[in-house]
């Protein structure tokens, strides 16, 4: 018999709140108090509610998102594995290419080779470190002071 943590309803909003950050805020140094912080919990109580809410600890779902966006960046933008590795929130290269393996299958290098291989123009590196990676906020038309 499986042992199952059940989530408190009343703690739900605050545990989307604190995933909304990491999907957010991936590239920023952020971790498990950040996180804890944004849910206004204790750091032990947020990690095993945000596992039993979503099947996965909370720093194996932020370090998900990041290999998730690397691989969106390693198809598309004409950039190196270390520019990759340090625009998605790792510090060290070693890290990131064992995470990025551990979850792909494959090295970030051969990712990006094959992909280079078949798939569409990609954008220029120095296009996207002028105008970031991530699109600008929608503007909804003048604001009222």
């Amino acid at each position: 018999m499986q042992n199952r943590t059940v989530v408190a309803a009343h703690l739900l909003p605050h545990l989307r709140r604190a995933r909304d950050l990491a999907d957010r805020h991936y590239a920023e140094p952020l971790g498990l108090d950040d996180l804890a912080a944004a849910a206004h919990v204790s750091r032990c109580h947020f990690s095993r509610s945000f596992t039993a809410a979503y099947g996965e600890a909370p720093t194996r779902y932020l370090t998900r998102r990041r290999i998730e966006r690397a691989q969106d960046l390693l198809r598309s933008a004409n950039l190196t594995i270390t520019e990759v590795c340090l625009l998605v929130g790792f510090r060290s290269l070693g890290s990131f290419s064992s995470r990025f393996r551990e979850l792909v299958g494959e090295s970030p290098t051969a990712y990006r080779d094959r992909y280079a291989a078949t798939g569409a123009p990609r954008i220029p590196g120095c296009f996207l470190f002028m105008r970031g990676i991530d699109p600008p906020p929608v503007s909804h038309g003048p604001q009222a002071p």
